[in-house]
């Protein structure tokens, strides 16, 4: 394989932005997913733990030990859900908003980096050929049957 794959370049670009992320709340005594549940809470609202790691993509596991930390640093307090008593709400502390705003530059900054390196044509096919991947994946077009290989 002399060519880079298409997994390659989607995971070596991830990890570069994921380490500069990582680097920029480092700044702030923060983590990247610590900002990532920041940006995915609603900040006046508030939101149902339960939605969160679906909106994040996450695993309740890892998504329960970011929020403990989070609580832990005062960016988030939880409390029940007034319309279901069974639920609870994630809620930004004013610390979680100044917190929030920090996330939400550091994400606006590096969008505005790439456009203004990228060309607005080249984005566009960027952002259909990255849509077309995740169309893939989540309609199961490209493994259809489970392989089983001999042991």
């Amino acid at each position: 394989m002399k060519e880079k794959t298409i997994d390659y370049v989607l995971r070596a670009t991830w990890m570069a932005v994921s380490k500069m992320y990582n680097e920029e709340a480092g700044k702030a005594g923060s983590t990247m997913a610590t900002g990532f549940a920041l940006l995915s809470i609603d900040p006046e609202s508030g939101t149902p733990s339960t939605s969160l790691g679906p909106k994040m993509g996450m695993e309740a596991t890892s998504l329960s030990r970011i929020l403990k930390t989070m609580e832990d640093k005062g960016l988030i307090i939880r409390r029940k859900n007034p319309k279901d008593g069974r639920s609870v709400l994630i809620h930004l502390t004013d610390f979680g908003k100044e917190m929030r705003e920090y996330s939400k530059k550091v994400v606006l900054r590096f969008d505005e980096a790439v456009k203004d390196s990228v060309s607005e044509e080249d984005l566009k096919t960027f952002i259909e050929v990255a849509n077309t991947i995740m169309d893939l994946i989540s309609e199961k077009k490209i493994y259809k049957e489970e392989v089983k290989l001999k042991h």
